[in-house]
């Protein structure tokens, strides 16, 4: 079976590119913005997600790290909430694909990167984006 042509782009969410990538926006970026982005890089590893899924994934993940953005991440506040929107709108898309195994997974990589207190704001990650 030929992979779709969108495919081509998975080899750029291997797990060292994108945690190196996403571990130099952590702190800029706020736990909220980091754990949607885990949720998702551990999610499109998953072999029980179908590929229109690992597809709308993928999208999200990329444009994430892409240096093209609607809004550029350099604008300080608003650079990273259209980021954040379109991870949340993927999230809610497959969250029933995101077990608790991978929520584990995403949360110990957040206590590498951010203290106790800024991951606070992961609770509620669905409420008032």
């Amino acid at each position: 079976m030929e992979l779709p042509e969108f495919m081509q782009y998975s080899n750029k969410f291997t797990k060292g590119e994108f945690v190196e990538k996403i571990s130099r926006i952590a702190k800029r970026a706020g736990a909220k913005l980091v754990y949607a982005a885990l949720l998702l890089f551990y999610t499109l590893q998953s072999d029980q997600i179908s590929l229109k899924d690992k597809a709308i994934i993928i999208g999200a993940l990329g444009y994430l790290i892409s240096p093209l953005d609607v809004v550029p991440d350099a604008i300080p506040i608003a650079g990273l909430g259209d980021d954040l929107a379109v991870l949340i709108f993927v999230l809610q898309k497959v969250w029933g694909e995101v077990s608790e195994d991978i929520k584990k997974k995403a949360q110990d990589k957040l206590k590498e990167w951010f203290d106790d207190d800024e991951i606070l704001e992961i609770n509620g990650l669905f409420d008032n984006e």
